[in-house]
């Protein structure tokens, strides 16, 4: 698992790419009440804005850590949108995409780099 400056997780297997959001940005953005994912099919570049999140608190874009083509959504979370507050890791995973430029994966920060890297934004 790899993930990004925006606070996003991806996850390979295969030529696939399963995508959520870390466990801190779920903590940051509190109770999540609503999740507008992306349509099946769509061709998505890094970086861009994948799904929308509302919290109790705020609205947030995620953003599509890789390049490919959207191929599944988590369907679970259009009725219970706190699975990304449960399980952000794990069950509450966003989308999965078919990639289409790996070596985009190599450019993002593993575990070590991301746990120092919020490290670092909890103490500014």
């Amino acid at each position: 698992m790899k993930y990004t400056e925006s606070h996003e997780w991806v996850s390979i297997d295969g030529d696939h790419a399963i995508v959520g959001i870390s466990n801190y940005a779920q903590k940051e953005l509190g109770e999540i009440v609503y999740i507008e994912l992306p349509r099946i099919g769509h061709q998505i570049r890094a970086n861009e804005e994948a799904v929308v999140i509302e919290s109790s608190k705020a609205a947030a874009d995620i953003y599509s850590p890789m390049s490919g083509e959207i191929t599944e959504v988590n369907k679970l979370l259009a009725k219970s949108p706190e699975k990304v507050n449960q399980s952000a890791e794990k069950e509450g995973w966003l989308f999965k995409l078919k990639i289409t430029h790996p070596p985009e994966y190599e450019k993002l920060m593993d575990e070590a780099a991301y746990l120092s890297f919020i490290g670092d934004v909890e103490t500014t």
